[in-house]
């Protein structure tokens, strides 16, 4: 079974960090470009990190210099660091490989 689970939300002050998980269970997200999105309320998703197979990272501006995606292939994880929060970083944040979502884990920075 394809599965996306996500985990290491939680509550911060800002200016804090979280580190969120993905655990990709059915073998075939090692092989692909793995995502981590993010929803506030009342706004459209949008792409915070992605990571190729080979490792190679992208980031929205939003994040650039704070967050850092990475992965282990051989354990298929996927990991969001997360650095210098603010509280406009609260959201659920999503865990996406082809087709595949997680159900999401709520970030919550405080101000």
């Amino acid at each position: 079974q394809v599965q996306l689970v996500e985990s290491g939300g939680g509550l911060v002050q800002a200016g804090g960090s979280l580190r969120l998980s993905c655990a990709g269970s059915g073998g075939i997200f090692r092989f692909t470009t793995m995502n981590w999105y993010r929803q506030a309320p009342g706004k459209q998703r949008e792409l915070v990190a992605g990571i190729s197979s080979g490792g190679r990272p992208t980031y929205a501006d939003f994040v650039k210099g704070r967050f850092t995606i990475s992965r282990d292939n051989a354990k298929s994880m996927i990991y969001l660091q997360m650095n210098s929060l603010k509280p406009e970083d609260t959201a659920v944040y999503y865990c996406n490989g082809l087709a595949f979502w997680g159900q999401g884990t709520q970030v919550t920075v405080l101000s």
